[in-house]
């Protein structure tokens, strides 16, 4: 079966920095940062008073002095609130890669934001983000995920919120995040089940970088693409944890060169020094190595 999600090019989401909207002196740094992409947030990191002021500086900044070679995405403030209708006419005027919704229960909500881009004609490449940081979120994600079916094709990733997901559940926030695995790993299997990509929630202490460390190589163990975080002095560990060792590189190149060999054309599984390599090792090879020419352009872009 064709994923739904494979129209969507490959994206490189290691390292997903939050930023908050009404920091002008964070924005700015943004452009000097390695992270893949940057949440621009217009919700939690933002009081009530201040919200008009953060969207115009989100205004400023994507018109004035957008990101190069990274993801820009808009948190928006919850569909139903005060702020929702004056946030999402911001990401229209603002055109980023993504808006990201908070606090999604069920599939209805990517439905109706999916609806007002269209009716907006903003380009389908703006895609979807879905938080899931709720026990109905965790309980519905599968439907979230196949939302995207009827959602024009712009849901994109999930961002797992444990903050909420702890308070709301009573989960008590300690190392390993033993408890709060079954709902991790649920969010994981909606978002593969439809093509989704998934991002780890963010590690609160940002000084600790070995705890932050080990949520990384936990994360990576599960299967999330990325975390998102709260402070540029996680993005190298990110970096590292979620990427690509020279070993694996090597290997996908070689499956790849393997595989287009015209004697393996109709060959669905081959032999390469007594190893058993199936066309779905290929699949994986050419994901790892698109990922790989996003590192590769962007640091171009960059220097």
């Amino acid at each position: 079966m064709v994923s739904f999600a494979d129209d969507h090019p490959s994206r490189l989401r290691r390292s997903v920095l939050s930023v908050p909207a009404i920091n002008v002196r964070a924005l700015e740094k943004t452009h000097g940062l390695a992270c893949d992409a940057v949440i621009f947030d217009l919700e939690d990191s933002v009081f009530p008073d201040k919200k008009a002021e953060a969207r115009e500086n989100l205004r400023r900044f994507f018109a004035e002095t957008p990101l190069v070679g990274r993801e820009a995405v808009i948190r928006v403030n919850e569909i139903g609130s005060d702020y929702f209708a004056d946030d999402m006419a911001a990401v229209i005027e603002c055109r980023p890669d993504a808006v990201l919704l908070p606090k999604v229960d069920g599939p209805d909500v990517v439905r109706v934001v999916a609806d007002l881009l269209a009716e907006a004609d903003a380009s389908e490449s703006l895609r979807i983000w879905a938080m899931i940081e709720t026990p109905l979120g965790v309980l519905n994600a599968a439907q979230i995920a196949a939302s995207g079916r009827t959602a024009g094709g712009r849901l994109d990733s999930f961002v797992v919120g444990l903050n909420d997901l702890r308070k709301a559940t009573g989960v008590v926030p300690e190392s390993g995040r033993t408890y709060l695995v079954p709902f991790l790993m649920q969010v994981i299997l909606a978002a593969r089940a439809y093509g989704l990509d998934a991002i780890d929630s963010v590690s609160n202490d940002f000084r600790d970088l070995e705890a932050f460390g080990r949520e990384c190589l936990q994360g990576r163990s599960m299967g999330f693409d990325g975390k998102m975080l709260i402070h540029p002095a996680q993005i190298e560990g990110a970096n590292r944890h979620f990427g690509f060792s020279p070993e694996a590189v090597a290997e996908a190149r070689m499956i790849v060169s393997a595989f287009a060999d015209p004697a393996t054309a109709a060959l669905n599984v081959i032999n390469v020094d007594g190893r058993m390599i199936e066309r779905l090792h290929l699949d994986e090879a050419e994901k790892l190595l698109a990922k790989i020419a996003i590192i590769e352009q962007r640091e171009g872009k960059l220097s």
